[in-house]
């Protein structure tokens, strides 16, 4: 049996196997704390993520079971990867990870980013989620501080909680608000992988400028604001929606039109990628 130790992050207790050593905080969210540690075993650096109390309530369960499920099947270099897993005396589970510095919420507050990093990182972004989709998954919580950065640049998605396998019927509330795709936030449940490239669209948005692309005070102001750059919805798109309340709200906006991306993001080089990437998925969106 392994040897439990206990020490005290965040004002919580940590109760890991003596394999782990020297344990930093490394940061905290809804659903666990993070601490940094070394490996004894490989003598490399880890990230220890501390699911406080998964069992507590069916939807717990749930998030933690899909996360384990997935990190034990998803093998990318742009994906994090799981390398231990324990369950303390105490009932938490701990997960424990590749440690990597930074993440890109961290990196946009601190700097604005260079082209050739935000070009860099987005092909990183693209290119796990790539491998993602094709393995049937929609992350579904995709955001700045989702996104691991180490010091060589490389980067990797992280937190598979709200993640599933896509299914005609997907549940509506899911993501931070900033980043969520239009058909979530109005209560469609048909939705795609195509909520997750919103997200990297909006994420790219944000490189570009170093603020939010949506920035909605709750859900009626951020598709106001949605639409005051990219239009009304069509009226083939708006019959889609299944909620009637919703479906009011959309029909007594005023009518919109779309603001040439050009215009917007005017840092953009027109001769780039960059920019046609982000006029390519926002005009293929259901916006």
């Amino acid at each position: 049996m392994a040897e439990f130790v206990r020490a005290q992050i965040f004002g919580t207790t940590f109760e890991i196997t003596s394999r782990y050593t020297d344990l930093q905080p490394v940061g905290m969210g809804a659903f666990g704390l993070v601490c940094s540690a070394k490996d004894q075993l490989t003598s490399q650096a880890v990230a220890i993520k501390k699911i406080m109390k998964p069992f507590s309530t069916p939807v717990l369960s749930k998030r933690t079971y899909r996360e384990l499920k997935l990190l034990k099947h998803l093998r990318h270099e742009n994906i994090i990867s799981l390398s231990d897993i324990f369950i303390s005396p105490l009932e938490d589970i701990y997960f424990v990870t590749e440690l990597l510095g930074t993440d890109l919420h961290r990196l946009l507050t601190s700097r604005p980013l260079e082209k050739q990093f935000i070009q860099y990182f987005l092909y990183q972004i693209l290119r796990g989620l790539k491998y993602v989709h094709s393995a049937g998954v929609v992350h579904r919580d995709l955001k700045p501080s989702n996104i691991l950065v180490n010091e060589n640049c490389d980067l990797k998605i992280c937190d598979f909680g709200l993640a599933r396998i896509q299914d005609p019927q997907m549940t509506g509330y899911v993501s931070t608000r900033y980043y969520r795709a239009p058909e979530i936030m109005l209560t469609w449940q048909k939705y795609d992988v195509e909520v997750d490239i919103w997200s990297a669209g909006c994420i790219f948005a944000e490189m570009l400028e170093g603020k939010p692309l949506f920035p909605g005070k709750d859900h009626v102001n951020q598709f106001s604001i949605i639409t005051e750059l990219l239009g009304t919805p069509p009226d083939d798109v708006i019959q889609t929606i299944c909620s009637e309340n919703t479906l009011r709200f959309v029909q007594s906006l005023p009518k919109r039109e779309r603001i040439p991306l050009a215009n917007k993001f005017k840092n953009a080089e027109p001769q780039s990628r960059s920019r046609q990437m982000i006029a390519r998925h926002t005009s293929t969106h259901k916006t």
